[in-house]
Order: C-alpha cells, then structure tokens, then sequence
C-alpha cells in the first residue's frame, strides 16, 4: 500500500470519527437535559472513572492507556461542555 492509498484510509476513517463524535454529542445533551430535569450536576466524577477505566480495559493499542485516557477526558470535556451550554441556554430562555 503506497502513502495516498493509506491516506485515504485515514480520511474515510476521519469521516466515521466525525459523526461519531457528533452522535456520542447528540446522546450527551439528551443526557444533560434529563440530568437538568431531575436537578442532577452536569459534572459525575465517577461516571467518568468508569468510561476511563472502561476504555483502559478494552484497548488494544497500539495506543497506550495514557493515551485513550487523554483522548477520551477530551471528548467526555467537550460534551460536558456542550451540555453546561444547553443547560444555560434553556434557563435564559
């Protein structure tokens, strides 16, 4: 397989993380407008100990742990992130 060919592996499999992480963001604000609902902090400490832990268990690298872990505490931040927005959005409206 020549750099292009492997290029393009990459660029498709970009395409799928992409709407990956837009979908795992939809499921978060559905989750943060239920946590508002039933007064739950959008912030819960030991869900996210379990995804980090969760994702350790189930990696087979070639990524280390550290690795999932970093990538995975920047995706569960963005969605937090999104849900503290919605959560503002709603009280102002």
């Amino acid at each position: 397989m020549d750099i292009n060919e492997i290029r393009t592996r990459i660029d498709l499999l970009d395409d799928v993380l992409l709407r990956i992480f837009n979908e795992r963001a939809r499921l978060a604000l559905e989750i943060g407008h239920l946590k508002k609902g039933l007064s739950l902090p959008v912030f819960d400490p030991n869900r996210e100990k379990r995804i980090f832990a969760r994702m350790k268990d189930e990696n087979p690298g070639p990524l280390d742990d550290g690795a999932i872990v970093r990538l995975f505490e920047r995706v569960v931040d963005e969605s937090r992130r999104l849900e503290r927005i919605m959560s503002h959005q709603e009280e102002e409206a």
